[in-house]
């Protein structure tokens, strides 16, 4: 069947891609966007939070435009894409009587209508799921070598998009379990993995710190009804906004009728059970849900177009819900239309009003990867995210940007200071005080290797750590403090507590580059009771404690 694409579907395509276009010009950045931006400014095969595709994005969009377009440009492309491959999903020429109602369903989708013009890592999971679901479809009407090797460098496409992207390749596998026998299946397996290579040097070379943060290192908290699974349920409900009844109800009478339909119900009902399994033990995040609006999409126009009902109400819905987001887009620009404060407001007022003040100073900002590239983006400054025992680590722990700080003077800003040189609130209410350091000088890359296991804190006995020394210069031992954090069974800080520590030999001085120093210890008894974790840092010339070491259990 010829690739060619009807003329009302065109024109709607194109009058989505001029909003978006014109949306991401005029909005001013997430926090997430800035944070993105930031790891496109050092462009590498993989990053703290996320693998690298969004940064590449960001990096082709600043290419063509400046400013805020600079960094949404390709989300924008990628986002019409993504509708151009949902139509092709869908067979028979029928669909073609119902145009309006196919972008009703998609356009009313909220976080597919957010993506449209923001630049996250969900945009290109969108997009390449949706196109791993198309090259899937050709690969069963017709396995062979070459749909094999595109199958393949699709689903490479899509595991650097997002690690989510691997519960859509598993069960799109689980619904059809012969693919094991399949010769082609294998041939797309191996090119998966060949174009994934880097990504696995990278990781391997920054010691997996990526996987271990997402599946150990994230602070948690008890279980609670209302914030995990209730918060799962709405989410639900939120990412199809007043089309949800019908969404579902379409949704609950498709039936498998071929493979991909199964392919499709499988990768649907494979999702929501994981993150609603999921949503016992953390909460859910909206956007972690997000990737079933594609398969929901394809299955749910397919039976709007023998179902007058469905179809009928999806239309009348859809459209209040896509008047009731243009709206809310209107607000992203202008303020006084949104009915709350929310982070497209104020951003590029607070950096401008703080920059005029103290210039082309760089800026630290203690515990926040959020406001650091923010600032970054609209002044033009380097800034650099301390990152303490009370934060987490993040790309601003593995990158370069506290090299590019270090003997300087600089403004550190702490939400958490009492008073400083000078203060500022921001839109949000927000406020945080300042200071200048003449010379800065910080070592957060310090390396803690702790013992493995401790049974009993109050056994009275010498335990040892090491410190590894990463920087290509020597630190005297004389600019460094040690502490003790004792953590829950969540990873949530409870107590901290000076730690005296005693290198070996005594009489080491400093620390040589790339070397290690071993320490002698004993632990201190903490305040709470039967601590689950205990983590090691380092205050370097008198700064907050950091993030040096690992949280090791407690037995």
């Amino acid at each position: 069947m010829p690739f060619k694409l009807p003329k009302l579907f065109l024109l709607l395509l194109g009058i989505i891609l001029v909003l978006n276009l014109f949306q991401a010009h005029f909005t001013e950045l997430i926090f997430d966007e800035a944070y993105y931006w930031h790891y496109a400014q050092n462009m590498a095969w993989g990053y703290f939070d996320h693998p690298p595709m969004v940064a590449l994005l960001v990096k082709i969009s600043s290419f063509f435009f400046k400013g805020e377009l600079g960094i949404r440009f390709m989300g924008c492309i990628l986002s019409v894409a993504t509708i151009i491959v949902l139509w092709l999903l869908v067979d028979g020429d029928e669909k073609r009587k119902y145009i309006p109602q196919f972008f009703v369903l998609v356009f009313s989708m909220t976080l597919l209508n957010a993506y449209g013009f923001f630049t996250l890592p969900d945009t290109p999971l969108l997009f390449f799921t949706a196109l791993f679901l198309l090259i899937y479809k050709r690969f069963i009407q017709n396995p062979s070598y070459l749909w094999g090797v595109v199958l393949g460098v699709v689903m490479a496409a899509l595991m650097y998009s997002k690690y989510h992207a691997v519960l859509v390749i598993l069960f799109v596998l689980l619904s059809n379990l012969r693919l094991v026998t399949n010769r082609f299946a294998w041939l797309a397996v191996i090119v998966a993995l060949f174009c994934y290579i880097p990504h696995f040097v990278w990781l391997y070379e920054n010691d997996f710190v990526s996987i271990k943060y997402h599946l150990y290192e994230r602070p948690n908290g008890a279980y609670d009804f209302e914030k995990y699974t209730l918060g799962f349920l709405i989410n639900l409900v939120a990412i199809f906004g007043l089309t949800f009844p019908w969404i579902y109800k379409a949704l609950f009478k498709t039936k498998s009728s071929d493979l991909f339909v199964k392919a499709l119900l499988y990768l649907t009902y494979g999702v929501l059970l994981f993150f609603f399994l999921s949503s016992f033990n953390r909460r859910v995040q909206t956007q972690w849900i997000i990737v079933v609006s594609i398969p929901m999409a394809v299955l749910v126009f397919q039976r709007m177009l023998t179902d007058a009902p469905i179809r009928k109400w999806i239309y009348r819905t859809g459209t209040v819900t896509i008047l009731i987001l243009l709206f809310l887009r209107i607000g992203l620009i202008y303020k006084p239309f949104f009915p709350i404060y929310y982070e497209t407001h104020g951003n590029r007022q607070w950096v401008s009003e703080l920059k005029s003040e103290i210039g082309d100073i760089p800026v630290i900002f203690e515990n926040s990867y959020r406001n650091a590239p923010m600032y970054a983006f609209y002044s033009g400054n380097p800034t650099f995210s301390l990152n303490n025992y009370m934060y987490r680590r993040n790309q601003y722990s593995i990158d370069d940007s506290e090299g590019k700080i270090q003997g300087k003077k600089v403004l550190y800003v702490s939400k958490y200071m009492k008073k400083g040189d000078l203060s500022f609130t921001k839109v949000d209410g927000a406020h945080y005080n300042a200071k200048y350091i003449s010379n800065f000088e910080s070592f957060r890359k310090l390396e803690v290797i702790a013992e493995q296991r401790v049974h009993n804190l109050n056994d009275g006995k010498e335990h040892f750590f090491k410190v590894y020394n990463p920087y290509d210069i020597e630190i005297d031992l004389k600019k460094l403090k040690f502490s003790i954090a004792y953590l829950n069974d969540y990873k949530q800080v409870k107590d901290l507590k000076p730690l005296p520590a005693h290198p070996l030999p005594e009489n080491i001085s400093s620390l040589k580059p790339n070397d290690t120093i071993n320490f002698t210890f004993k632990f201190p008894k903490p305040k709470i009771e039967n601590p689950g974790y205990f983590r090691i840092g380092i205050s370097e010339n008198n700064l907050p404690y950091g993030l040096n070491g690992k949280n090791m259990k407690l037995e």
